[in-house]
């Protein structure tokens, strides 16, 4: 079935049927319910494809993830979930594609075939070659994270370095003085993984301001990486009363490593970080944490992306979000040990 058909029903020309099923143009009402009748008569659907090629649009966002080869994270999955909620309530599609590792050709698809109206890129590099690859096209774009340069191009990020060295200043304030950071792995990192890097600023400068011995260490985003990270970290530096992370999915492995080692939150440990509300609600005791905002991240980057898309020569705009650190119960006054 096609316009050319409805047209014979109704008994009017292709460019009229065109017309009501665009909104290009006015049609009289008359005219423009006896052509709707026919359309709900058959069960017209227009092609997609068709459609998008007449209006310049498809209607749909492309959101590349990380690799499907890779477990995401439940924040990972927050994120994803986020934009495809915020997209829905604009009467927006989401594209999902894989990118890196055997996923390049993926990603290629999406940037150059024209099946999206503009792209939300996850899991951000210090220096990104699909950042790079995505200003040469011109197909407009997000970040949810940033670049080392992230001028020209519109982003939400979290501020990790702010949000880790205000962890830290509470640690402080509580009387630890050795505290370890426990990132996410040591491969996102080598690979120049923008939350681990200003983590680690953050870290770095808050330990050194407050005088503090700070341990910085790595770990796998799972209960089982987290486990066997803090097991190592208590027996290469039994001093350290503290730990700041990042690393939300490591979380319950980290409580698993403490209780082994009789160690009581937070009578003889304390543990903070950046995770979302559900991870720090779930450790016990619950966790003093700055809440990632997810659902807003999400909402704002699809909102920034349409605002890319309507007015291409519009300046950049991003958003940078620092939520405040909600005091529960999993950090305390140091004490000896």
């Amino acid at each position: 079935m096609n316009i050319g058909e409805i047209a014979r029903r109704a008994g009017v020309s292709r460019s009229t049927v065109s017309y009501v099923l665009s909104g290009k143009k006015a049609v009289s009402e008359p005219t423009r319910q006896r052509i709707q009748a026919v359309i709900d008569e058959l069960d017209y659907r227009p092609n997609a494809t068709a459609r998008a090629l007449r209006e310049g649009r498809t209607h749909t966002l492309g959101l590349v993830i990380p690799p499907a080869t890779a477990r995401l994270t439940d924040m990972q999955l927050g994120f994803v979930a986020s934009v495809v909620e915020a997209a829905a309530r604009v009467d927006l599609d989401v594209l999902l594609s894989p990118s890196g590792g055997d996923h390049d050709r993926s990603f290629e698809r999406i940037v150059t075939s024209r099946r999206v109206d503009g792209v939300i890129l996850m899991e951000i590099r210090l220096e990104d070659d699909r950042v790079s690859r995505l200003r040469q096209t011109g197909l407009p774009f997000v970040t949810i994270g940033r670049t080392a340069d992230p001028s020209g191009m519109s982003w939400v990020d979290v501020d990790y370095a702010g949000l880790i060295s205000r962890c830290v200043g509470h640690l402080a304030d509580l009387g630890h003085q050795q505290i370890a950071l426990v990132n996410r792995s040591a491969e996102l990192v080598a690979a120049g993984y923008g939350p681990g890097h200003r983590a680690q600023v953050g870290f770095s400068a808050a330990v050194t301001e407050r005088g503090l011995t700070g341990v910085e260490v790595c770990c796998g985003d799972d209960a089982s990486a987290g486990e066997a990270c803090v097991e190592q970290l208590l027996a290469a530096h039994p001093d350290v009363t503290a730990i700041a992370t990042i690393n939300e999915a490591a979380l319950p492995g980290m409580q698993r490593a403490l209780d082994t080692a009789g160690l009581a939150v937070p009578r003889d440990f304390s543990v903070a970080g950046v995770a979302a509300r559900h991870w720090a609600e779930d450790f016990r005791p619950a966790l003093t944490a700055a809440d990632l905002p997810m659902l807003e991240m999400g909402a704002d980057a699809v909102a920034l992306l349409m605002e890319c898309i309507a007015t291409p020569q519009a300046p950049p705009r991003h958003q940078l979000y620092s939520p405040p650190i909600s005091l529960r119960a999993s950090t305390g006054p140091v004490r000896g040990r």
